[in-house]
C-alpha cells in the first residue's frame, strides 16, 4: 500500500478493454472472430443449442467472407483501426500515468486472460485492477460481457488481487467534455444536419437488462421516467448522451438527430434504423450531413466501413451531395485526459450503478 499524502492508495493496475478484431482480413482469421464473439449467450442470447445452431449453420458459412472483404476496405498497414487505435490510447495513458497499462479485447488477442496475466506480472505487485471497458453505455453485448469476462478470468488466477470496474460514463461531463473537444472542428463547418448513430441492440436486450422487470418498454416514455432500471437501459443512456452533448455543443434542436446501427437477424431492434434516417434525411431536403458514432470511442468496421462507406452510398444515392463522417474520440488528448481522470481519481458510484 502506498499513499498520496492523505490517504491510502493501493497498488493499481489498469486494464483497457475493447471489443476487437480479427488478426487480418482472411477468411479464416474472420471466421474464428466472428464465432467466438457470435457464441457469447450475451451477443446471441439464446440456449446453447439453439445459438451453435444459429452460428454455426446460418452464419458462418455466409457471413465471413463478406466480413472479410468489408474488413479490407479499411484495413490499416499497421493493422486493424480499432486495435492501433487501442494500443495508441494505452501508450498515451501510459506516458501520463506511473500505474501499469495493459490493453486487452473481450474477443480476439490480446484477450482479457492475457491482459491481466501481464498486470499480475507486473514486478511491483499489484492490489487492485482498475477494469476500463472502453464503452461509455451499458449493454448485454458490450459493458456487461467484458466485466463478467474480467471477474472470471480474475478469480480463476486465484491471487486475492481485486477488481474495481469503471462505470458507465455516458453523461458524465468529462466524457461529454471530450465529445465537444474531438467534434469542435467539425461542427463549426457548415452543415445542415447532424446523424448522431448509435450500435443498435435488440429490444429485448433492454428488457432483459431491466433489473425491475416491469418499467424498459412498458410505457411510451419509459426511458424519462425515473427509475433503476435506467442503471443498465442502453437505451436511457444514449438518449441522455445525445441530450448532453448537443447542450454542451450548442446544438440546436431541429439541426440533429438520433439512430442506431448495425442491425443483424429479425428480431425487434432499436428504432430509428440509421440506414433508413439517411435516406429519409436527404429526401427531406438535407445536403450537407455530418455523421457521428458516440457508442464507439475508436474507429473501427461499424464506423469506417458500415457509416463510412455504405452509409455514404446510401445518403449520396438518396439525393444527398456532402457526407461526412466525423472521427470517434480514438486518441483525442482530451479522451486520453479523460481516460487519466477515471482511472487515477475514480469517483463514487451511485447506489443504482451496475456494478
Amino acid at each position: 500500500m502506498h499513499t498520496n499524502g492523505k490517504y491510502p492508495i493501493p497498488k493499481r493496475g489498469i486494464l483497457l478493454v475493447n471489443l476487437g478484431s480479427p488478426d487480418s482480413t482472411s477468411v479464416p482469421d474472420v471466421r474464428r472472430y466472428l464465432r467466438e464473439f457470435l457464441m457469447d449467450a450475451r451477443v446471441i442470447d439464446a440456449p446453447y443449442p439453439v445459438r451453435k445452431m444459429i452460428v454455426e449453420l446460418f452464419i458462418l458459412p455466409f457471413r465471413p467472407k463478406a466480413s472479410a472483404h468489408a474488413y479490407q476496405q479499411i484495413w490499416w498497414e499497421q493493422g486493424s483501426p480499432l486495435v492501433v487505435l487501442s494500443e495508441r490510447v494505452q501508450e498515451m495513458l501510459q506516458q501520463k500515468t506511473d500505474l501499469p497499462v495493459a490493453l486487452a479485447m473481450r474477443y480476439g488477442n490480446p484477450s482479457i486472460e492475457a491482459g491481466i496475466r501481464e498486470l499480475l506480472d507486473h514486478p511491483a505487485g499489484l492490489e487492485e485492477i482498475y477494469l476500463f471497458p472502453l464503452y461509455p453505455h451499458y449493454a448485454m453485448a458490450t459493458y456487461e460481457t467484458v466485466v463478467e469476462e474480467a471477474v472470471r478470468v480474475l478469480a480463476k488466477q486465484n491471487v486475492g488481487v481485486d477488481l474495481t470496474v469503471q462505470p458507465p460514463f455516458y453523461d458524465h461531463p468529462a466524457y461529454i467534455d471530450a465529445l465537444v473537444e474531438s467534434t469542435r472542428a467539425f461542427l463549426a463547418n457548415d452543415y445542415d444536419h447532424l446523424l448522431i448513430s448509435y450500435h443498435g441492440i435488440p429490444v429485448r436486450h433492454c428488457k432483459k437488462t431491466d433489473p425491475t422487470g416491469a418499467h424498459c418498454f412498458q410505457t411510451e416514455n419509459c426511458c424519462q421516467v425515473a427509475s433503476l432500471a435506467h442503471a443498465t437501459c442502453y437505451r436511457h443512456q444514449v438518449l441522455k448522451s445525445t441530450a448532453a452533448f448537443v447542450k454542451a455543443a450548442g446544438i440546436p434542436e431541429e439541426k440533429y438527430s438520433l439512430a442506431f446501427q448495425s442491425r443483424l437477424g429479425m428480431d425487434e431492434w432499436l428504432q430509428p434504423a440509421t440506414d433508413q434516417e439517411l435516406v429519409r434525411l436527404a429526401e427531406s431536403g438535407v445536403k450537407k450531413l455530418l455523421v457521428m458514432c458516440p457508442a464507439f470511442v475508436s474507429d473501427c468496421l461499424e464506423t469506417l466501413e458500415e457509416i463510412g462507406l455504405r452509409g455514404r452510398e446510401t445518403f449520396l444515392e438518396a439525393g444527398g451531395e456532402s457526407f461526412h463522417l466525423i472521427p470517434c474520440l480514438n486518441d483525442h488528448p482530451a479522451w486520453i485526459e479523460t481516460i487519466h481522470r477515471f482511472c487515477t481519481q475514480p469517483e463514487p458510484v451511485e447506489s443504482d450503478s451496475p456494478v
